[in-house]
């Protein structure tokens, strides 16, 4: 007689994950519970893999041999598990596992872990993916600075659709990102990572990036991961431009710049997952805030997902040696009560205070309710992603997915919409490839592969220098030289930066010299890089800067490029604004292009050559220096008195950038000039292009209340649509106007609006713009 076995709830794909939860929260040991809180990053060289970087069973067996399990691993396919092996590449030139390798990898990792841990609980694996997967051959595209200048969510949600694909194709299941800092200090090495200034701009990029990682919360499906919105709060202020340091400010602005991309990515987006960060506010580390992770993102916001640590900070609670500590914590038993009492879910990279998780609650210094409360969304995130059901991924698909041609050519396309135009003297772009014979492309940013932090290793890169070669074919000599040297090394993780010495940097820039007097025109390829501009994480790799200038002798190049007399087009690759006074006065063309992703070069030459019309738009402003900083154009009205000896404004505003062709506003009309608190107006504008070429215009929307009951900023971004216009077509676009719009926190902060006048103002950037008032009455 046989006796049918009946599989426990939480292993019913039917039932409701509330439900599948419970029941497997109520079968776990405290031991196990507390291995669902922890992480492996780096230590899987040691615990999961052998010397060639392919999965051990055997040592995998002496590390989780105990039947707990593990609740994360992290960056499964990095190159810190590439030792060379010829079936895993040359880590120095791909940065890690093949495709199919990478979702082989993840595949073993996880069948160990079903089949050894005492309840079959699955792994979750998390990567970066701040511009396309961080992984080998993945498709990598521009920096978000740069996707921020397009003004465009739906091309953001299809960019990161496709990097969900790539991700899930490998086995990734949680996405560390997007990046919702709001940038106030260009000094900051992390710019790059972030949407810009605005907090507006930062949101609706933001839900854009959530909604095309997860869908409408659709992380069942083969092509969605969870992701995971970093850095909450306020890391992109920090003191003095330090990464890490202090933030201080009032509650009030917290919440209206700092905290509000967060709140709509978790409202309206479903976001699953939080990242804390590393910075304290007033006097309290983001990872033991209990206001910040429990008061407004639990209860406030009703955020039911996880909030996971950044890399090692919780330890920082305590003391990191040979970096810092918060040290409000005597040691790891102490930083790990705090956190989990602030609402940390997991904690990363590696177990180090969280591994005392039994002793503390054996010892009474934690329940284990307080555990359950911090496993059960973990849990149910593996639930949703369907780990229990469906565990393994398709190496023939990611293959087939992960950099393929049709990933590559969107790429291209948001490239295209990043380059930012900020000066075009005479027209002299776009390029006339019938009247030029010669161009001589210089600079140390011409032959240069630059995809910035957080870059994986994408099929193939395009330098300026290859596309414009490219594009001419045999119609035009290009000539080439390096001009002078950035820095001496290359490497975003590499720890020392130096600089070249002023006798090589003379020979190139004598060398350009001599190469330009043969040529018809310049193209002149400038800015950062990877090393000058990049998260500084630890005391000997640093990235944020004192000044803003062009680093090297890349200002004596300009001027002996100016010199020759020769018509001169500049680009700008970097990952912060920068100071370029000189260079805007002596160039006749400037284009902004942060940087473009592997498709740099080509959308490069599809825009000199007017095969694109640009259309970005600065997500931040560029400021003259850095002693006019803070720059952001948001400013409160006592802010911007003036300066002696010097000009006050931005050298180009938040909001600009310029086009091959000419558009006009007509001056904004208001459906109704006086409405209620709780209603609606409606605002239109009529745009016209008034020159000879197709193009994108962005129609940007700024607010102010006249008279408030606290300072409110000269202006705000509160809405933009992107169009574009054939010549002499024209169109109206209408925003609707309603409390969301005027709302702020008033004196008792509470989120109102205030009746009185409203100034809306409307145009193609923050500066030139028209107004209508709008009453609001009680």
């Amino acid at each position: 007689m046989s006796v049918a076995t009946t599989k426990p709830d939480y292993l019913n794909p039917v039932l409701p994950t509330a439900e599948r939860v419970s029941d497997l929260l109520g079968r776990m040991t405290l031991s196990e519970k507390a291995a669902q809180m922890v992480c492996i990053w780096n230590e899987k060289a040691d615990k999961l893999l052998n010397e060639e970087g392919g999965f051990d069973k055997q040592r995998a067996l002496e590390h989780f041999g105990d039947g707990n399990g593990l609740g994360q691993v992290g960056r499964p396919g990095d190159g810190r598990i590439n030792t060379g092996n010829a079936d895993y590449g040359d880590q120095s030139k791909q940065g890690g596992a093949t495709p199919d390798k990478f979702a082989e990898l993840t595949n073993e990792i996880q069948r160990f872990f079903l089949e050894n841990s005492r309840l079959g609980i699955p792994v979750l694996f998390h990567d970066e993916c701040l511009h396309g997967l961080v992984a080998c051959q993945a498709t990598s595209f521009a920096q978000p600075i740069g996707l921020a200048a397009t003004f465009n969510p739906d091309l953001i949600c299809r960019l990161y659709e496709m990097t969900a694909r790539e991700a899930r194709a490998c086995g990734i299941h949680q996405a560390l990102s997007p990046v919702l800092d709001v940038a106030r200090d260009p000094r900051w090495g992390r710019v790059e990572e972030t949407f810009g200034e605005d907090p507006y701009l930062v949101g609706e990029m933001g839900l854009a990036a959530v909604r095309g990682f997860q869908g409408d919360r659709q992380v069942g499906d083969s092509d969605r991961v969870v992701c995971t919105l970093k850095h909450y709060a306020a890391h992109g202020q920090p003191e003095s431009g330090n990464n890490c340091a202090p933030v201080s400010m009032s509650e009030r602005h917290l919440r209206e710049t700092f905290l509000a991309p967060f709140e709509k990515a978790i409202r309206q987006g479903g976001a699953m997952s939080v990242m804390a960060s590393y910075n304290e506010i007033d006097g309290v580390p983001s990872h033991a805030n209990r206001w910040l992770l429990r008061s407004v993102l639990r209860e406030e916001w009703d955020f039911d997902g996880t909030v996971v640590s950044d890399y090692y900070a919780v330890r920082e609670l305590c003391d990191r040696p040979g970096l810092y500590g918060h040290h409000i914590a005597a040691n790891d038993k102490e930083a790990a009560v705090s956190a989990v009492r602030a609402g940390v879910n997991v904690e990363l990279p590696e177990p180090d205070c969280y591994k005392n998780l039994v002793q503390l609650v054996e010892e009474g210094q934690l329940s284990e309710e307080e555990l359950d409360d911090l496993v059960a969304p973990h849990l149910a995130h593996k639930f949703e992603l369907g780990l229990f059901d469906r565990p393994f991924a398709d190496p023939d698909q990611a293959v087939k997915l992960v950099g393929c041609d049709q990933h590559r050519d969107l790429a291209r396309e948001a490239a295209h919409q990043v380059i930012t135009l900020l000066k075009n003297d005479g027209s002299v772009l776009p390029l006339d490839k019938e009247a030029l014979k010669t161009i001589a492309v210089i600079g140390p940013n011409s032959d240069r592969k630059l995809l910035g932090g957080y870059s994986g290793t994408p099929n193939h890169f395009v330098t300026v220098l290859e596309g414009i070669r490219n594009a001419v074919g045999d119609e035009i000599e290009i000539l080439y030289a390096e001009g002078c040297k950035i820095t001496n090394g290359e490497g975003w993780d590499v720890d020392e930066v130096s600089l070249a010495d002023s006798e090589t940097d003379a020979k190139l820039i004598a060398e350009a010299v001599a190469l330009a007097e043969r040529a018809d025109l310049i193209v002149l390829a400038l800015g950062g890089n990877e090393q000058t501009s990049r998260e500084a994480w630890l005391a000997e790799h640093l990235g944020d800067r004192t000044d803003l200038d062009l680093v090297g002798r890349q200002s004596e190049l300009i001027e002996a490029i100016d010199a020759t007399g020769k018509p001169m087009v500049s680009l700008l690759f970097n990952g912060r604004p920068l100071s370029v006074v000189d260079l805007a006065e002596k160039t006749d063309a400037l284009l902004e292009c942060w940087y473009l992703g592997q498709e740099s070069g080509a959308a490069v030459a599809d825009v000199l050559f007017g095969e694109v019309n640009p259309s970005g738009k600065l997500p931040i402003t560029m400021p003259r220096s850095v002693g006019h900083l803070p720059a952001y154009y948001n400013y409160r009205p006592s802010a911007r008195r003036g300066y002696l000896f010097d000009e006050i404004t931005p050298l180009y505003p938040f909001g600009y950038g310029l086009s091959y062709t000419a558009f006009e506003f007509d001056a904004p009309k208001l459906s109704k000039a006086t409405m209620p608190i709780s209603g609606q107006a409606e605002l239109s504008v009529r745009v016209t292009n008034r020159g000879e070429r197709s193009g994108a215009e962005v129609v940007q929307v700024y607010i102010r209340d006249q008279v408030s009951s606290v300072t409110r900023p000269v202006k705000e971004l509160k809405a933009f649509k992107r169009i574009s216009l054939e010549p002499g077509e024209s169109r109206y676009v209408t925003f609707s106007i309603s409390h969301q719009e005027l709302a702020f926190w008033n004196i008792d902060k509470q989120f109102v609006v205030e009746p009185g006048e409203f100034d809306l103002m409307v145009g193609p950037n923050s500066v030139d713009l028209q107004s209508v008032t709008l009453t609001v009455t009680s």
